[in-house]
């Protein structure tokens, strides 16, 4: 194998000089799958990788994981097949004049040595649509095979012509165990590692740096050099006498309290554009619909810990609000609106008992969807019917031209004394329709049909029958109210009006 940097010469494979010099995280990096640690489904006994390092041919693929998962290693070990170039390209410092390059790199390659070039490129989320293009035909050729690492899902970052001619690797996050694993291999490894630095780690502090580290090897590692290189200088070893070698240093124990003196906090896995932002935000909002306040609370401050927005996830809760608590509990709204008030007038830190309160509020309250359902039935029917005129009888007739053409004639005004065109059910139980009856009353005598009216209309508040809709949408229902909660009075009230049936008549 032949590494060239782009837009550099073609060099060998660094020096042992080269390595020692280099971080302990890029020392340690494994140079076989026998060295490699996790990602079991690609890198075990019948894993795709190994069958591919076995048949000595490189398919084009891309490394899709979270960081420190193992991508650019794994990249690197195929890269060492002797059948191939190598070359890495950063996405992030790369431009056209690099890209130019690697391609004609690569071409030469092929020409004179029947040599196909594997490019591997780091960050391939970061390159633009016209930069991915410029491989296709490369690609398709197999003068170049594809090698890419990103953290975002290729689905949505790389174009679709060149993700058909690769094939996708899921990196899982790294486990605890994965983790401990790699340090203790840190710790003993004489040749690369920190085993001839005489540091030994505490059990408990391991631990900790393994949870700490959150699957990102990369992170461990630069933990735990920055923990060595910190006590090394807060003990230095002893001067060797004239004459004789110098003594190994001993005794250089990182325990718990040391290590998180200077252990830095392990920053969450997010994105504010990418994938796990979408992704806190869809277990957040699913969490409060399915009532669950713990879980609710947990992506709460998975986003408020990896720096989202405050005011963004108070947006959201008021969306949440009215989608999914809507009419069971209105005053869900009026809360939503006023904690995101809050958010804006006292910022983070101090706002978080406020987010936390309306989130718990959300996920414990009464749920109905009928508010959101309605606007969705509503929005289709203007769609499917588009501008129907407006009825006549509810138009406003400002001029007299518009008195002449019928605006507003027949308007019946729901506050006016007395009430006409009930329903069936309403008017069967007021009376209304009937003869009045003019015989003299006993105690035990029913109201008079006036009485009843009367005591309908403070039933309904002033009710008239009435289809307000255009002709063409006449009778037809957006909203269907449930029995949730306090839209069960809604319910209620809405049915004294319009009947069980709810239909609509003019």
């Amino acid at each position: 194998m032949t590494e060239k940097e782009s837009g550099g010469q073609t060099a060998s494979i660094p020096s042992e000089a080269d390595l020692a010099r280099a971080p302990l995280a890029d020392r340690m990096r494994p140079r076989t799958l026998d060295e490699f640690v996790g990602q079991e489904h690609l890198t075990g006994a019948d894993g795709l990788l190994r069958r591919i390092i076995e048949s000595g041919k490189v398919p084009s693929l891309i490394f899709w994981g979270p960081p420190g998962s193992g991508k650019t290693t794994l990249a690197y070990i195929l890269g060492r097949l002797p059948a191939y170039e190598f070359v890495r390209m950063s996405a992030v410092t790369s431009g056209v004049k690099e890209v130019r390059e690697v391609i004609e790199f690569a071409d030469r390659s092929r020409r004179l040595f029947n040599r196909p070039t594997i490019l591997f490129i780091d960050e391939i989320h970061r390159f633009n649509k016209a930069q991915q293009d410029a491989f296709l035909p490369h690609v398709e050729r197999g003068t170049i095979v594809l090698l890419g690492a990103t953290t975002e899902n290729p689905s949505f970052e790389v174009i679709s012509p060149l993700l058909s001619r690769c094939k996708v690797l899921v990196l899982n996050r790294l486990t605890d165990e994965n983790i401990a694993e790699i340090l203790r291999a840190v710790l003993t490894d004489k040749e690369r590692g920190l085993g001839d630095a005489g540091i030994s780690l505490d059990d408990d502090a391991l631990m900790y740096l393994a949870r700490a580290a959150d699957g990102d090897a990369r992170f461990a590692l630069n933990a735990i050099e920055l923990a060595a290189d910190l006590l090394a200088k807060k003990k230095p070893a002893k001067t060797a006498k004239p004459g004789k070698p110098a003594k190994k240093r001993k005794g250089l124990r990182i325990d718990m309290d040391f290590l998180q003196q200077v252990l830095t906090r392990r920053e969450l896995l997010y994105d504010k554009t990418g994938e796990e932002h979408y992704n806190l935000v869809s277990a957040l909002h699913k969490s409060i619909r399915g009532s669950d306040p713990d879980a609710a609370l947990y992506y709460l401050n998975r986003m408020l810990e990896a720096g989202e927005d405050p005011k963004y996830i108070a947006r959201r809760l008021v969306r949440m609000a009215s989608e999914d608590i809507g009419l069971a509990d209105p005053f869900a709204l009026v809360l939503a609106t006023e904690t995101f008030r809050t958010v804006e007038l006292v910022g983070m830190p101090e706002c978080d008992c406020a987010l936390a309160e309306l989130t718990i509020y959300l996920a414990a309250a009464p749920k109905s969807n009928t508010a959101y359902l309605a606007q969705t039935a509503a929005k289709k029917a203007v769609a499917e019917y588009g501008a129907e005129p407006v009825p006549l009888f509810i138009r406003n007739p400002v001029t007299s031209l518009m008195k002449e053409l019928g605006y507003g004639e027949g308007y019946n005004y729901p506050h006016k004394k007395g009430v006409r065109d009930l329903p069936a059910e309403a008017s069967e139980r007021s009376g209304v329709g009937k003869e009045k009856d003019r015989t003299p009353k006993t105690n035990n005598q029913r109201p008079t049909t006036s009485e009843a009216q009367a005591e309908q209309e403070d039933i309904l508040g002033g009710f008239i029958a009435e289809n307000y809709l255009p002709e063409k949408l006449a009778g037809k229902r957006f909203y269907f109210p449930k029995d949730e909660g306090a839209e069960k009075k809604v319910k209620e009230l809405l049915e004294r009006r319009w009947g069980k049936g709810m239909s609509r008549k003019r």
